[in-house]
């Protein structure tokens, strides 16, 4: 089992950049891709991000383990491997590697996750981290759970998601896009979970999008899963604006460079 800055390790290899490289402090996005592993959309998004002067943080969990997308697809997708629980401990250490940066208000930080992605940031808002071996780390710190922000596009929320039947110990702002055609989460009952989510406290919106899981992938041409360009446009102009309103951005991005 690792340790925070032992995760981090890990991970920040593969962790990509967006935004200003300068060592004024700023705020912060963080994107957790889903179970297929990272996809071009995640960078496009992050992209989005860093046009504002935020920094956006793209964190590939699969790379640094070694798993390519036919694992991915083939294991994690199926929930034999690597669970949102588990890789919780991915969120928790991006947000350790954040701090120790000193180049990242943690007063200011989103979370971003795509499916598996959000159910990772779901479980972890289930979790008190009092313990040892919470998100499996031995040193989880509940104070870097609390965040600003949390911005969730078609998250997985069924079966065995957390989130189903725990409380959130936490309320972040939360924005989800959700899919109405999703066949991995029904819409009703993703609606379901984040009406109790909003029940428990936290400050919840919702974007229906008449769209399929993974809308935003490109090489989703299916029945099942199709891609979107309308939606996907829609979901990104709603992460931009969640962004603003959660940073109270009135700045142009150049004056926030300076």
């Amino acid at each position: 089992m690792d340790t925070l800055e032992q995760r981090y390790a890990l991970l920040k290899p593969d962790i990509t950049v967006y935004g200003p490289q300068d060592d004024v402090l700023r705020p912060a996005v963080a994107l957790f891709h889903g179970c297929g592993g990272m996809r071009e959309h995640v960078h496009i998004y992050a992209q989005a991000v860093a046009d504002l002067g935020v920094r956006a943080y793209v964190v590939d969990s699969f790379k640094p383990r070694g798993w390519d997308r036919n694992f991915a697809v083939s294991l994690i997708c199926t929930g034999a491997v690597m669970q949102g629980y588990e890789r919780s401990g991915d969120v928790l250490a991006v947000m350790w590697g954040l701090k120790q940066s000193g180049v990242v208000d943690m007063s200011k930080v989103i979370l971003c996750g795509f499916s598996h992605g959000g159910w990772s940031i779901m479980d972890l808002m289930t979790e008190k981290l009092d313990r040892p071996g919470a998100s499996k780390l031995k040193d989880p710190d509940p104070a870097l759970a609390e965040v600003a922000g949390i911005f969730l596009v078609y998250p997985y929320i069924n079966f065995p998601a957390r989130s189903n039947h725990r409380k959130w110990v936490r309320a972040p702002k939360t924005f989800a896009v959700l899919a109405e055609k999703d066949h991995l989460t029904p819409y009703k009952h993703s609606s379901k979970v984040f009406d109790n989510i909003k029940a428990g406290g936290a400050e919840v919106d919702v974007l229906a999008l008449e769209a399929s899981h993974a809308f935003d992938e490109k090489d989703n041409k299916g029945m099942v899963m199709s891609f979107s360009e309308e939606a996907m446009h829609r979901s990104m102009d709603a992460l931009v604006g969640f962004v603003k309103t959660t940073f109270a951005m009135t700045a142009e991005p150049e004056k926030l460079a300076m």
